[in-house]
């Protein structure tokens, strides 16, 4: 006699959509991983590192200098006559492995630290080499990549209201604000491009630990 109690050939099928969909909810509106494609914010983060990025943060509270972000470089860092049409299918199938954390980040998508926000005046460098936000220098030891200096590259910008200046902490390895003052955007990262804050490392298991904001910011007015 066959088993009245079998589940019906589509239980499967629903229960895995439900559970995808529930992912991609909380990937879109909470949570997302994150791999790191590149050396520019060693030694915090490392190639292949992957990270868990807070996109409901920035409902909460607006984003302060010190913060390590992740934002879409469109228009800011990568022209947007380069960024190549997808086919919707492969777009479809792109965030999905993203969003589970199974393929890299889109070649427009950038992790890097806020060093200015809107209204700050940042500037390189004063006599011993270090880098001044309204006037008061950042002390970098303990996030910079050892042996690299602040910035090998003199700058003195004011930072638009509702634009961001980032740098990766791997200064010598990382093409951030400075490398596109010559830009139509002027280096400055929209606040609207802002994906969310990377908060944890989550893998490899050996580096898993908090991503929080050094001290050397909390001075700054």
């Amino acid at each position: 006699m066959a088993d009245e109690r079998r589940r019906p050939w589509w239980d499967l099928p629903v229960t895995i959509s439900v559970a995808i969909g529930i992912v991609l909810l909380i990937t879109t509106f909470v949570a997302k991983p994150f791999s790191i494609p590149s050396g520019s914010m060693e030694n915090t983060l490392q190639v292949g590192d992957r990270i868990l990025v807070n996109r409901v943060v920035y409902h909460i509270r607006p984003i302060v200098r010190g913060d390590v972000i992740v934002f879409d470089g469109t228009d800011s860092f990568v022209p947007a006559s380069e960024v190549p049409d997808r086919n919707p299918i492969i777009g479809v199938l792109a965030y999905v492995g993203q969003s589970f954390g199974l393929m890299a980040p889109d070649n427009t998508d950038f992790v890097k630290r806020v060093i200015g926000v809107g209204g700050d005046r940042v500037t390189c460098c004063d006599v011993s080499g270090r880098i001044l936000v309204n006037g008061t220098p950042l002390t970098e030891g303990d996030y910079l990549f050892p042996e690299d200096s602040p910035s090998e590259q003199p700058f003195d910008v004011v930072v638009p209201s509702g634009m961001l200046w980032v740098m990766g902490d791997h200064r010598s390895n990382s093409a951030d604000s400075r490398f596109h003052l010559g830009s139509p955007g002027g280096g400055f990262v929209p606040e609207s491009r802002v994906v969310g804050r990377a908060m944890n490392v989550l893998w490899p298991v050996t580096r898993v630990d908090s991503i929080d904001i050094p001290e050397t910011f909390a001075g700054i007015r």
